[in-house]
């Protein structure tokens, strides 16, 4: 049984990052809120800071047709597959079915976007599985509202729970929490039947996507009681947030004990975003990784919602520094998106001074009928021992089956040397070498970095 109760850290943590560079070329169409580019400024905010030295980043293996079918269906990846803005005519009548079109539309290389949001979540719990790390972090997954054989709120295959999927063949209870500020209705209705995942979602609830989240849907069957609800309203603050999260995610690790946690980062919870009425700072919205990085319990860090770009790469940088435990100063640093961060450059970012609909008297009451809930748990449920199912991702086990059969006069395969951790005490001559503004981590600007470069070279030269 897992430690009961946070933990003094008891030293570094292991982190791997997931990250795939081809994410910020997919492009969901002209006036689509969800840009998959914030992924890529987030990776540049990342490097930059310095957090690269404390994480292994890795490009994970495009998840395969057999391995998002373990939980969508064929007809449904079958047609993700098929389907472009070529040939969509031959698949009107399918497009209505899956609910691709408007919200979800069908855009350039769709199918490939899927596989490496999937494939990096499936990565992430491998190595999870593995014990190779203690947090994995694939800020390209947490597409929480596609269903079985459906497209919704802008996902398409639900690499979260996959993921779970992949977590649950080595551990018996898996925990998901989702502080987006959409209810995680995808993920629910996956494991609504079923006490080895428990989902717990805080979400803005009345007259908002997807409409779901009531607090009296709380599972079915042996699942009942292990779905949580937690429906806010508008313009909560991060006091407010962190009244109602402490209490009852302290209560679920204590009933429900899990073996691992799944946590969705959706950054349409902060302040300031084109959708979401919340008014969380990165720092109220960082407490809940910070939360779970007290227990010494597997975790999994993935992204989600978020429509105001520049604020989800700055929450996705933060809740890396947590996972890393690195404190970055709140300066950017000069990046190849710096212009994006105007006018005062900074990581940070105030409330605004909306009202906040969560009254005291609300979220207490809020909180008690939660936690009257879990109180009813069987405490901690028990599970029959069955064999271990092969990891999917087999290819993650066998780069040294790769590197063996290799070609001496040709390079490596990217997918493998991308993975090859690069020890700090390496020097390296050659294509390593030069311009590694990433190894800065003061916020300059490009013409110093030019200029020290320059008065280096004289000063070699007299």
């Amino acid at each position: 049984m897992n430690s009961n109760g946070p933990l003094q850290d008891h030293g570094k943590r292991r982190v791997a990052y997931y990250y795939d560079s081809n994410i910020g070329n997919y492009y969901y169409g002209q006036g689509h809120v969800m840009k998959p580019h914030r992924i890529r400024m987030t990776h540049h905010l990342v490097l930059n800071y310095g957090l690269y030295r404390n994480l292994e980043i890795f490009r994970p293996f495009p998840a395969s047709f057999d391995d998002m079918t373990r939980f969508h269906s064929e007809e449904y990846m079958t047609f993700l597959k098929s389907a472009n803005p070529d040939n969509l005519k031959q698949f009107n009548k399918q497009m209505l079915k899956f609910n691709v079109g408007e919200d979800c539309p069908l855009f350039d290389g769709l199918y490939e976007f899927c596989q490496l949001s999937s494939g990096g979540s499936l990565a992430a719990a491998t190595k999870l599985n593995k014990k190779k790390v203690d947090i994995a972090i694939n800020w390209m997954g947490g597409l929480h509202h596609a269903k079985k054989s459906e497209a919704s709120g802008f996902c398409y295959t639900n690499d979260i729970v996959l993921g779970i999927l992949e977590l649950l063949k080595y551990h018996k209870r898996v925990l998901y929490v989702d502080i987006d500020v959409h209810h995680g209705d995808g993920v629910e209705e996956a494991f609504y039947t079923t006490d080895r995942v428990m989902t717990v979602s805080f979400h803005k609830y009345g007259d908002f996507f997807p409409g779901t989240g009531d607090l009296k849907d709380i599972g079915a069957g042996k699942g009942k009681l292990y779905s949580v609800n937690v429906p806010l309203r508008d313009g909560i603050t991060d006091t407010s947030y962190q009244s109602i999260f402490k209490p009852i995610m302290t209560k679920v690790m204590e009933r429900f004990d899990p073996c691992a946690v799944v946590l969705q980062c959706g950054a349409d919870s902060l302040n300031g975003d084109r959708l979401g009425p919340f008014n969380l700072t990165l720092k109220g919205h960082g407490e809940c990784a910070r939360f779970f990085r007290s227990y010494n319990v597997p975790l999994m860090m993935v992204g989600g919602g978020g429509y105001t770009p520049r604020n989800v790469a700055r929450c996705w940088t933060y809740e890396t520094s947590i996972a890393v435990d690195k404190e970055v100063p709140n300066e950017l640093p000069y990046n190849d998106y710096f212009e994006y961060f105007g006018p005062n450059y900074k990581l940070h970012l105030e409330a605004s001074n909306v009202a906040n609909e969560n009254n005291a008297e609300l979220l207490t009451n809020l909180t008690n009928d939660v936690i009257a809930n879990l109180e009813q748990l069987t405490f901690v449920p028990s599970v029959q021992m069955q064999p271990i199912g092969p990891d999917a991702l087999s290819k993650l086990s066998d780069d040294s089956l790769i590197v063996d059969a290799a070609d001496p006069d040709r390079r490596l395969p990217s997918e493998i040397t991308d993975r090859m951790i690069q020890d700090d005490g390496d020097f390296y001559d050659g294509e390593r070498e030069g311009d590694d503004r990433r190894n800065d981590n003061d916020a300059k600007r490009a013409a110093q970095f030019e200029s020290e470069a320059g008065d280096e070279k004289r000063q070699k030269n007299e």
